[in-house]
């Protein structure tokens, strides 16, 4: 291909060449611009002639480069894996457990002001729900009612299992405390007959408990006004002799009871004297406790 651009180059400056020797003179013209016209000629037929090289135009004539077009494959995807949720341990709620040493009972609140409703005992266990302000009293399933609940002191209590978590709970109202009458003691006291065993003479006397509490011991002091003669007796029970024949006994003189009770005897026969006795009844034996005292007068 150069050697053939190379001898078209000299034959047309060949022709040029002889062309000028024939033609008529012609007025000089500037030699720098003659040539650059030439040139300027000369490179425009070689522009003319001259393909551009591409790449596919290296390869043999019978060949034509393929066209490859590249199909990008799509993009894999990568699945993204899914985290599994936490595994929570919820722990099974253990309820507390309570147990005493000594049997104690169970109220319906934290105190003895309460309604007592039931009891712990030794060896028993029940379950712990709560416990008042003050860490004392303990809320538990009844254990005589199981469907109820009720107060336990803590004294003699032990506890076992996890307290943390217990309420404190606030106590019901305090119950109204109902009147209680202070214990009003009395009785009645009169002359009932005289009785002889030989050799001893007693006045019997009439009691009557008037009062609120039971009587548990006796004393008595007889006096002959006339003669001055004092006898006494002191007794934790309610004697009647019946003369020579029975004699009767109790331990007590309940409220609104009534007895016949002898009273110290004489050597004497007691007909028509004036005698006066002072009896004490106590609620406590040997005469302690709360005690009432009367005092009557008779004639046998």
């Amino acid at each position: 291909m150069l050697h053939s651009h190379r001898a078209a180059l000299a034959g047309i400056t060949l022709v040029l060449v002889v062309s000028a020797c024939a033609l008529p003179p012609i007025p000089l013209q500037d030699p720098g611009a003659i040539s650059t016209a030439a040139a300027q000629t000369v490179i425009a037929g070689l522009t003319q002639t001259t393909f551009p090289v591409t790449p596919s135009e290296t390869l043999a004539p019978s060949l034509e480069a393929p066209t490859l077009t590249a199909t990008p494959e799509p993009p894999t995807s990568t699945p993204t894996p899914t985290p599994l949720p936490p595994v929570i341990f919820t722990p099974t709620p253990v309820v507390p457990q309570i147990s005493v040493s000594v049997p104690t009972n169970c109220r319906s609140g934290p105190g003895k002001v309460y309604r007592l409703v039931g009891g712990l005992v030794v060896g028993e266990t029940a379950q712990v729900y709560g416990r008042d302000p003050s860490g004392m009293y303990w809320y538990i399933r009844n254990p005589d009612s199981p469907n109820n609940f009720c107060w336990l002191w803590g004294q003699y209590a032990t506890v076992t299992g996890n307290i943390a978590g217990l309420p404190v709970y606030t106590p019901p109202p305090s119950p109204t405390p109902t009147f209680t009458p202070t214990p009003s003691p009395g009785f009645q006291a009169s002359y009932s007959s005289l009785e002889h065993c030989a050799p001893s003479w007693w006045p019997e006397v009439r009691l009557r408990n008037t009062g609120s509490i039971p009587f548990r011991s006796m004393a008595i002091t007889l006096k002959d006004t006339g003669t001055g003669t004092v006898h006494r007796s002191f007794t934790d029970v309610f004697t009647n002799k019946n003369g020579c024949l029975t004699t009767a006994t109790r331990d007590t003189l309940g409220v609104g009871k009534a007895m016949i009770v002898s009273a110290p005897a004489f050597n004497y026969n007691l007909s028509g004297h004036r005698m006066r006795a002072t009896i004490t009844l106590c609620s406590g034996t040997g005469q302690n406790g709360t005690c009432v005292t009367k005092t009557i007068t008779f004639r046998p």
